[in-house]
């Protein structure tokens, strides 16, 4: 996208912006979640600051916005998760804040049977502009509980929307098309992301949901990134190119729906692929687009295809076997040479 005016921010600071920007535009959007405005919440008592969550993406949005739009919750996922679906459902349009994506289990049933198919159930007559925000991903030593990736879990459910930025420009654009959707949209935010910056757009902008993008192009085999994983696969291709591999990556920025033809494309010019995804194997959504590009490109492959994913068990807590349990750009590599047959 070109714009008139860009900065470096951060990945925390372009989710914050999104949101303020969406605010101030729409007097609709309310916000709610737990510890999202701590004690500004408490305005009774004479608090003025605001925690802004465990990761300060909405920090000084209740002073800009007030108590009536930016809500703090008990804690209980269940609850404001399926209070926000119905308010969406009544007209409101809705961000609710969970915590980290491993608490989905206390709020699965309203995203299941309410978010998903309400308007699939009322003949489109219901609408559903909510957006849930969220955290996955390992490597700050939150343990098994607080670290898993799981966006395969609602990859299976028809009507909902799902959304994998991988830097601040991307997080920013498409967090804003979440808010303005009419559709509900799960937006995970990696939190090893947050303090990483690139140039982004002062001005507000919408990426398409359901786009992926080609960050590096290349010829001799296609490297498909998922959230945190793009920038690993960036680095794994810097040093393929030492070992003269050029490879192209693919970010594919949406994991539910998929590009898939943006995939097959880039694999119609390498004719090999690997896919490097955070999340366990059985049941993946790498396993989805191997399977996927299997069946409609089989042709055009000159080498089997190839995952890169965290091992079948829970995360864990020691550093040494987190960092283990995480693809990193060496094993991408080790693959590719397996690829080559080397």
């Amino acid at each position: 996208m070109t714009s008139k005016t860009t900065r470096m921010l951060s990945y925390r600071d372009a989710v914050n912006e999104a949101l303020q920007q969406e605010m101030e535009r729409n007097p609709d959007i309310i916000l709610m979640g737990e510890d999202i405005a701590g004690a500004a919440g408490r305005a009774d008592q004479g608090f003025v600051d605001a925690w802004g969550g465990p990761f300060r993406t909405t920090q000084g949005l209740i002073q800009k916005f007030g108590e009536d739009r930016v809500r703090d919750t008990p804690i209980s996922e269940a609850a404001f998760v399926g209070t926000a679906i119905g308010a969406a459902a009544a007209g409101v349009r809705t961000v609710a804040e969970l915590m980290y994506f491993d608490f989905v289990g206390v709020c699965f049933d309203q995203l299941l049977n309410n978010a998903a198919k309400m308007h699939y159930m009322y003949g489109g007559n219901v609408t559903l502009p909510f957006t849930l925000l969220t955290r996955i991903g390992a490597g700050v030593g939150s343990a098994a509980q607080h670290s898993e990736i799981l966006y395969a879990l609602m990859s299976h459910i028809p009507g909902l929307k799902g959304v994998v930025p991988s830097d601040a420009y991307t997080a920013k654009g498409l967090l804003t098309a979440a808010l303005r959707s009419n559709d509900p949209v799960i937006f995970f935010e990696h939190k090893l992301l947050y303090h990483e910056q690139c140039e982004v757009p002062e001005e507000s902008y919408e990426l398409p949901i359901g786009q992926a993008r080609t960050v590096r192009e290349g010829t001799d085999i296609t490297l498909v990134g998922i959230s945190k994983m793009t920038s690993v696969c960036l680095e794994a291709a810097e040093l393929l190119a030492a070992e003269g591999v050029n490879a192209e990556v693919v970010d594919l920025l949406s994991v539910f729906p998929i590009d898939y033809d943006h995939i097959i494309a880039s694999v119609q010019k390498t004719h090999r692929l690997v896919i490097v995804d955070e999340d366990t194997p059985t049941c993946s959504v790498a396993a989805d687009i191997a399977a996927t590009v299997g069946e409609e490109a089989f042709d055009s492959l000159d080498a089997p295809i190839m995952r890169v994913q965290a091992p079948h068990t829970p995360v864990p807590y020691a550093r040494e076997l987190e960092l283990a349990y995480i693809p990193d750009a060496q094993r991408v590599v080790k693959t590719v040479r397996e690829v080559f047959g080397n």
